[in-house]
């Protein structure tokens, strides 16, 4: 059995029929590759998945105690898609985790800056002369005023920027399009970045259009982002362990707390079910009290 043909295809399922990104593409193809390299540690090159259904719960089993309960979910999913997929292509006749149950998920509380934290690394680019300052404090600033995932950051062009509208374009997970408010501080921001910082760089062929490039005139990359953020939290002095995300959090909880309603949050969000807006909102008990004595009919 060729398993790397099997897994490029199965990669290209995924993206072309299921209309899943590329990140989540690889991530699923990140698990299985696992799997198959299990099955050449066992000699199990012509593996026959049915029967030899006890090692394929060994390699669960010893997976699962390397990662923690949501990677171990995302790990379930990906090979219960992919066995779908070898059914598909007849090369098995059913599921062998068609029952197997995905482990419980905490409902641990996602990781907030204040707007003192996030001014002070914005600001952090306007008090110092350093190299990309205008492109990283954009960055920052449309990322948590926009909510913008990294991976729909690094793929704006400029003719996404609406500046009459206050609009920006995103290509979102499954290659949804959507329009999210532009602050006038971000319009300000890129503005500075286009005309007096991304002008000097000499763009390399076909990034022509893209908003932020490297030193080289390329596209940056989801670790470029990752590494900014890293930097600049040192740099403040911001003690916790933050990621690009951490930003999208902050954006959403900021307008849940200052009473926008969570209809309107899910569609700058990208959400395709209120229900992840939900789980994804650390909802405070301050809020939740101002809601109650600002809505209910008895609250005096």
């Amino acid at each position: 059995m060729n398993w790397q043909s099997i897994v490029e295809d199965f990669k290209n399922f995924l993206k072309l029929e299921k209309n899943l990104s590329e990140n989540t593409a690889n991530a699923y193809s990140s698990d299985l590759k696992k799997l198959i390299q299990f099955f050449k540690e066992n000699n199990l090159e012509e593996y026959n998945i049915l029967k030899k259904n006890d090692l394929l719960n060994e390699f669960i089993r010893n997976e699962s105690k390397k990662i923690n309960s949501s990677s171990q979910s995302r790990l379930i999913s990906s090979l219960k898609r992919f066995f779908n997929f070898m059914i598909l292509e007849k090369y098995i006749d059913e599921n062998p985790l068609e029952n197997i149950s995905h482990p419980r998920l905490g409902s641990k509380l996602p990781l907030t800056l204040n707007i003192n934290e996030i001014d002070s690394m914005i600001e952090y680019y306007s008090f110092n002369k350093i190299n990309n300052k205008l492109r990283n404090k954009s960055i920052i600033e449309l990322l948590y005023s926009c909510g913008l995932r990294v991976s729909e950051l690094i793929e704006i062009n400029i003719s996404d920027i609406f500046k009459t509208e206050s609009l920006l374009k995103v290509l979102g997970k499954g290659n949804k399009e959507r329009f999210v408010p532009i602050s006038d501080q971000a319009k300000n921001f890129l503005n500075e970045y286009i005309n007096y910082e991304r002008n000097q760089v000499k763009v390399k062929r076909g990034y022509e259009d893209i908003l932020f490039l490297n030193n080289r005139g390329k596209k940056l990359t989801r670790v470029m982002i990752y590494n900014i953020i890293e930097e600049t939290r040192k740099k403040v002095g911001i003690k916790k362990k933050i990621s690009p995300h951490t930003l999208r959090h902050s954006f959403a909880t900021h307008l849940l707390e200052n009473g926008a309603d969570i209809v309107s949050i899910q569609k700058m969000l990208g959400h395709s079910s209120i229900t992840t807006t939900e789980r994804y909102l650390h909802v405070t008990k301050k809020h939740l009290i101002r809601t109650v004595k600002k809505y209910h009919p008895k609250k005096d």
